[in-house]
């Protein structure tokens, strides 16, 4: 299976949105809370090439986006098939 890294924040809606679909996939996932750490915020940023808002989710080393990116891969069923 893929690894898979996601940036977030609290009280992030869209994050806890994105983190509970990971969980119910029974996916691991490494998570990053970027919110009130400079470091981690540029570092996401300049990983995802300018994604400043979260959650930025990567699957492996392609970012594919925020929570909204995400449940369209799920729904045209692509999610899976990129987390192996």
């Amino acid at each position: 299976m893929a690894k898979v890294t996601i940036y977030t924040r609290m009280m992030c809606p869209y994050c806890t949105r994105a983190v509970s679909l990971l969980k119910k996939k029974g996916v691991d996932f490494e998570e990053i809370d970027a919110g009130m750490d400079a470091a981690k915020k540029q570092e996401m940023i300049k990983r995802s090439n300018g994604g400043a808002t979260f959650p930025q989710i990567f699957i492996g080393n392609e970012h594919i986006g925020g929570c909204d990116d995400m449940m369209a891969l799920e729904s045209k069923g692509a999610l899976d098939v990129m987390l192996g």
